[in-house]
Parts: structure tokens; C-alpha cells; sequence
């Protein structure tokens, strides 16, 4: 097991509906004043990043949503620890735009802004705004090269990159991030293409809810691939926390949200989900084998251990950093009242845990 901390980041509700495509009551708010306040109880609750969605369209119980880029530079402004990922996709965006947006916000904040690249699984909202559909892996493909001139436009002077997808010339960007080498890249996705592009070029992968096994699997086969390149990746794990002070109180919260799930949300949501998944050509992209209640708090939660009280919780977690993993990404129902409660009674146990497992013995 790593010595170092696991680190903690959460899904800014920067779109309506929050992360449960459920009528349930929800206590959460995409609007700029809930989220600068969540911005600075999470900071002072103890997580590390915060990560904003990236939506152009409605659908699903979203009705609105406030832009990524935007809204991090907001929340950063409101902070002054918390490092804020801003989610990016490759068509609306180039390479040099965000570059440059992200290199000023970098400057502005110390330091403190990071980027997840989204290679897009939503062919309606592609539609919607005359952007290109492109088949599963070269969306992958477009993502790998939009991260090398990331990389290249952050770190060089007369950058030059010729791909299939952007074309750059003797560019150079001033000023340049303060983060060095350049700021953190992280990337999602289940299917092959997706962990093999971690594998080369970004600094974080986050994959959804599994076991313990199935996750150590992922990992391995990412760190391995990661090592025979000449690479290194960490790796976030996507979790949606339901953390209650009894076992059954969490349970009852779960199936709530379950029994008042939104029938035609969820399952117009799990046809492009699923279809984006059969994409791939192993059949495995995100969500492709997800269940109707899966997909109602569609960020998935630790799949194989319902939801529990937080000793439970933290035990789960130690136990995925045994395996590798380097960050929870949590999401939540009522965010600002449970990201303050997990900062207070799953956190503190988290740290002794891992504090415990420091002093075992090294087994043979």
C-alpha cells in the first residue's frame, strides 16, 4: 500500500438535477452561491480537487448547467487550497483555447487549476451543436492528441505538432502555467482505448464503481501498460456515498432514491449510455453493463458494498488504496450537508486506518 494519503475529490453540482436522475427531494443546487459555499466546506472538510461537469444540452433531469471552465475559475476565486478540475471536451474546444484559458486561470490561482479531458460518449448533444460524431476509439484517438498539445503548447517554446486531428506551427504560449511540468491532466472512460490512452499520456484515470478485484484488475493492467511506455498514471475511483450513521438508514436513502426514480430519464439516459458503451469495440465503455438502478445515481457507488455507516465506508476505501487506487471521486444527495459529514466522521477514519496499515509489518 502507498504511504502517501488518498486524496479526495467531488463532482461540482454545477448541472441541475445533482448526480440522481430521481424525483427524490434533493438539498443540492447548481446555482454559483450554493456551489462557492460547498466550494469552502469541502475545502475545509479536507478534499483535494473538485471536479466540474461539462454539459451543452437538457436532458436527464439536467435541465440547466453552468459551463465548466467558467464556473472553476469561480469556485477558485471562493477557495484558496482546493484545486479545481474543469471538464473539457475535444470538438467544441481546441487544443489552443484551452491551453490558454487554462495557463491565465493557473496563473490567477497559484497554481490550482487541473483539466479532465472527456472524449464525449453523448452523440444527441454532439448533434444538437453541429459538432462531428466521431466512432468510439478515434474519439479516443482526437483526446490523445488534444493532451499532447496540451502538453506540448504548456511546456515549449515554437511548438510544432502535426496530427490527424490539430496542426500546430512554431506556436508559443505566454505566460505559461506556473504548474510544472503543466497542470494536472486527468481522463475517464471503461472501455480498452480508454485505458490504453491513460496508459501513454494522462497523469490520472478514473474508471466507475466495481470490486475490490475488479478494480485491482484495472489497475494493473493500466500501471503495467503505464510502466512499458515509460509512463506513470494514478487512478481516481468514481464513488456515489450514501453515508448514514447505521447501515440501514443508508439502505432506506438508496432505495428512496431508486423508488423514486425518473422511469423515462433513466432509461432515455441508459440508451445513449449503453449505445456509447457498444460502441467501443470490446463492448465496454461507460455504463455499457449497467443496471436501471445503477443509472439512477448514475456515478455509480461502490458497486459490490451497499451503501454503509462510516467506519464501513473508510474500511472500503483502505482497502481500494491496498489495491492502488490514489482517489475517491464522491458524489452525494444533499452535497453540502454530506460532504461536511464525510469530512467529520468517514475522513478521520480514513486517516487512522491508513496510519494503522503504515505500521503493519511487510508481509513476505
Amino acid at each position: 500500500m502507498s504511504h502517501a494519503a488518498i486524496k479526495f475529490a467531488y463532482w461540482v453540482p454545477n448541472v441541475s438535477g445533482g448526480l440522481v436522475v430521481s424525483k427524490i427531494e434533493q438539498r443540492t443546487s447548481w446555482d454559483i452561491d450554493y456551489n462557492r459555499t460547498l466550494a469552502q466546506i469541502a475545502e475545509r472538510a479536507g478534499f483535494d480537487y473538485a471536479l466540474s461537469q461539462i454539459r451543452f444540452t437538457a436532458g436527464y433531469g439536467a435541465d440547466n448547467q453552468h459551463e465548466s471552465v467558467a464556473i472553476s475559475h469561480a469556485l477558485l476565486a471562493a477557495t484558496e487550497k482546493l484545486k479545481v478540475i474543469a471538464a473539457i471536451l475535444p470538438g467544441p474546444w481546441n487544443p489552443a483555447l484551452a491551453a490558454k484559458q487554462l495557463a491565465t486561470i493557473d496563473q490567477f490561482t497559484h497554481g490550482r487549476i487541473a483539466v479532465n479531458i472527456v472524449s464525449g460518449w453523448f452523440k444527441g448533444e454532439f448533434r444538437a451543436i453541429g459538432e462531428p460524431w466521431l466512432e468510439h476509439d478515434e474519439r479516443y484517438r482526437r483526446s490523445e492528441e488534444f493532451i499532447h498539445a496540451l502538453k506540448g503548447i504548456w511546456t515549449q517554446d515554437n511548438f510544432s505538432f502535426h496530427g490527424d486531428f490539430y496542426r500546430f506551427n512554431g506556436y508559443t504560449l505566454r505566460p505559461k502555467p506556473l504548474q510544472r511540468p503543466h497542470p494536472e491532466i486527468f481522463q475517464g472512460g471503461s472501455s480498452r482505448a480508454a485505458r490504453d490512452m491513460a496508459a501513454r499520456v494522462s497523469d490520472w484515470y478514473f474508471t466507475n464503481g466495481n470490486s475490490v478485484e475488479g478494480i485491482k484488475a484495472q489497475v494493473d493492467d493500466i500501471r503495467a501498460k503505464a510502466a512499458a511506455n515509460g509512463h506513470s498514471v494514478k487512478i481516481g475511483v468514481n464513488a456515489f456515498v450514501i453515508a448514514r450513521e447505521t447501515e440501514a438508514q443508508a439502505r432506506a436513502v438508496l432505495q428512496e432514491i431508486i423508488d423514486k426514480a425518473d422511469p423515462d430519464a433513466v432509461n432515455g439516459f441508459a440508451s445513449e449510455a449503453k449505445n456509447a458503451g457498444a460502441a467501443s469495440p470490446e463492448g465496454e465503455g461507460n455504463w455499457a453493463k449497467s443496471t436501471f438502478e445503477d443509472l439512477v445515481q448514475y456515478r455509480r457507488r461502490f458497486q459490490d458494498q451497499p451503501d454503509r455507516h462510516p467506519r464501513q465506508i473508510a474500511e472500503r476505501i483502505v482497502a481500494l488504496k491496498a489495491v492502488g487506487v490514489d482517489l475517491i471521486l464522491a458524489g452525494f444527495l444533499h452535497f453540502q450537508e454530506e460532504v461536511e459529514y464525510f469530512g467529520a466522521r468517514v475522513l478521520p477514519l480514513v486517516r487512522e486506518l491508513e496510519a494503522a496499515a503504515a505500521t503493519e509489518p511487510a508481509v513476505a
